[in-house]
């Protein structure tokens, strides 16, 4: 499957806030947006033309993709699949988003940032139920148990994201042991739980023309 390979503080540059591709470094002094607050490319600091309509529904759809570091035909599968689901649209969408696995080990703070966790997925870091799962786009459910396998618990990437997100909130649909690095999903993510600058409403309306 293809993937992103270019500068991820591109995207943020982009989009124009900052999307926390990078872990510690959006936190730091380092953060590109920080001292280049405009698009990436020759022209980016002479585009200064107003977003509306398409452009901004564009926009939104492109963060959300970024943000979960998801394809675009992935994107609009998740799309189609939304909108044939009961329920609201956009919060559908969301919903199935946060619950991959990726999504969840960097919840969790086993990853300081989506794209580290989908390594540690990949490599076989993980397990569900306590069965190894290397598929990055899986889908937890309610009442499954996530673990970092015991041969994988003394990675110093581990060691670092535990440090990193000390501080932080954990979502209220899930439950971790970070010491033991084994979580429960206590239930699915409802829109309230899921805090992002998306406007969801606006990817539906794109993808709805």
């Amino acid at each position: 499957m293809a993937r992103y390979t270019d500068a991820v503080c591109r995207l943020c540059r982009r989009e124009g806030i900052k999307l926390f591709l990078k872990g510690a470094k959006c936190f730091s002094d380092k953060c590109p947006i920080e001292k280049r607050n405009f698009a990436p490319g020759q022209h980016g600091k002479d585009r200064k033309a107003k977003i509306v309509g398409y452009g901004l529904q564009l926009r939104e759809k492109q963060k959300a993709k970024r943000i979960y570091f998801t394809q675009e035909g992935q994107f609009r599968n998740y799309f189609e699949k939304a909108a044939r689901s009961k329920g609201v649209t956009g919060e559908k969408l969301l919903q199935q988003l946060e619950r991959r696995l990726d999504n969840v080990v960097f919840r969790l703070g086993f990853a300081q940032s989506r794209r580290q966790a989908r390594q540690l997925v990949r490599h076989g870091h993980v397990a569900v139920d306590n069965r190894k799962v290397n598929i990055p786009s899986y889908e937890v459910s309610a009442g499954e148990e996530i673990s970092i396998r015991e041969g994988s618990k003394k990675l110093t990437v581990l060691e670092l994201a535990k440090e990193f997100s000390s501080h932080g909130t954990l979502p209220s649909w899930l439950e971790v042991d970070r010491d033991n690095y084994k979580a429960r999903v206590l239930n699915l993510p409802k829109r309230e739980d899921i805090q992002l600058p998306v406007n969801e409403q606006l990817i539906v309306e794109l993808y709805s023309k």
